[in-house]
C-alpha cells in the first residue's frame, strides 16, 4: 500500500507544536530536518548539554507520512488549528511506494572492516573473512554500529593496543560495541555504562549475541574502581563536564581514550584533562578526532 509524504517548510517556533498536532490528527509519522542542509547556512545540532546552538534549526522541514487516501490540505488545516498556528501553504506531496522495508534497510548496512583482522558484520551477512575477528552487530536504537568515524577510531585503538588481561570501562557504551570488541581482543574484565536504559539493554543483547562476557549498567549500578583503560566516545561538552569522574576511573599509568570530538574542539578537551593526563597527538577521521592520554 502506498503512502503520501508531505514536506512542509516551518519556522523553529512552530515546528514542534505543529508536529505534535499532526500526529494527533492522524499522521503516521513526523520528522524534522534542516531546511538549509547542504548550504552554507546548515546548522549542526548535536544534542549536547550546554551546546550553544539552538534547540531546532531556524528553518525546518517537517516530513509527514499520511495514508494514501488522506486529505492533505484538510489534515494540515486541522493540525494548524490545534497547534494555534497558520495553516501551512509552502509544502509538497510525493507518493511513497510500498517496499520490503526490512530488505531495504538491510541493504544499506554491509560488513565494515576496522582492520585486517577486525570486522563488524550484520547478522544477515556472511563474514567476508571467516578467519578474522568478526563482531556481530545489527543497527538499532543505540549508537555504535561501526560506521561512524568516532567508533572506528576507538575500535582501531583497541585493536592496535590491547595486549590481553586489561580491565576496561566503556563510558557511554551505546550499543556496547567497544566493550564487546575489548573482550574479544583479550581484555580480562570489561564494564560498560550508559545513562540510557535502552542502550544498556542493547549492549547486553549484543554481548550475548557475541558471547562476550561484559557487564553493563546505568551509572551507579556498577562497582566503583579504577581501570587500566577507560574509553568514552560521547561528545565534547559531556566529556569536558565529566573530566574529574573519568579521570578518577583510570589507574595511575592507565590510558584514557576519548572520542566524539570535532577537530577544532580537540585542544579545549585536552586542556581540561591535562591536570591528570599526558596526551599523544590526536588521530583524525573525517573531521573527528580520538585523544589518547596516559594518567600521570
Amino acid at each position: 500500500m502506498p503512502w503520501q509524504s508531505v514536506r512542509i517548510l516551518v519556522d523553529s517556533d512552530q515546528a514542534e507544536p505543529l508536529s505534535d498536532a499532526l500526529m494527533e490528527v492522524g499522521a503516521l509519522s513526523v520528522s524534522l530536518e534542516d531546511a538549509d542542509a547542504g548550504t552554507v547556512d546548515e546548522t549542526p545540532l548535536f544534542g549536547e548539554p550546554d551546546y550553544p546552538s539552538a534547540e531546532l534549526w531556524p528553518h525546518s522541514i517537517a516530513v509527514v507520512l499520511l495514508e494514501a487516501d488522506a486529505d492533505v490540505a484538510q489534515t494540515l488545516r486541522a493540525a494548524a488549528a490545534q497547534a494555534g498556528v497558520a495553516a501551512p501553504l509552502d509544502y509538497t506531496v510525493e507518493t511513497v511506494a510500498e517496499q520490503d522495508w526490512v530488505r531495504l534497510t538491510q541493504s544499506q548496512f554491509d560488513p565494515i572492516p576496522i582492520s585486517p583482522r577486525l570486522w563488524i558484520v550484520p547478522t544477515w551477512h556472511e563474514a567476508p573473512d571467516s578467519r578474522a575477528l568478526n563482531l556481530k552487530l545489527d543497527p538499532g536504537l543505540a549508537f555504535g554500529t561501526g560506521s561512524h568515524p568516532t567508533t572506528r577510531l576507538c575500535l582501531r585503538w583497541l585493536d592496535a593496543n590491547l595486549r590481553g588481561g586489561e580491565t576496561l570501562l566503556d563510558y557511554g557504551c551505546g550499543s556496547g560495541i567497544l566493550a564487546i570488541a575489548a573482550v574479544k581482543l583479550g581484555a580480562r574484565e570489561v564494564e560498560g555504562v550508559d545513562i540510557d536504559p535502552q542502550a544498556v539493554s542493547a549492549s547486553r543483547d549484543n554481548a550475548a549475541l557475541n558471547e562476550a562476557d561484559a557487564r553493563f549498567g546505568l551509572p551507579g549500578e556498577l562497582a566503583a574502581g579504577e581501570h587500566d583503560v577507560v574509553v568514552a566516545n560521547i561528545l565534547t561538552n559531556p566529556l569536558k563536564a565529566m573530566a574529574p569522574l573519568l579521570a578518577g576511573r583510570v589507574r595511575s599509568g592507565g590510558v584514557l581514550v576519548l572520542s566524539g570530538i570535532l577537530t577544532e574542539q580537540a585542544e579545549d578537551v585536552m586542556a581540561v584533562y591535562r591536570p591528570w593526563f599526558v596526551f599523544d597527538a590526536p588521530a583524525t577521521d573525517e573531521g573527528w578526532v580520538r585523544l589518547v592520554g596516559v594518567k600521570r
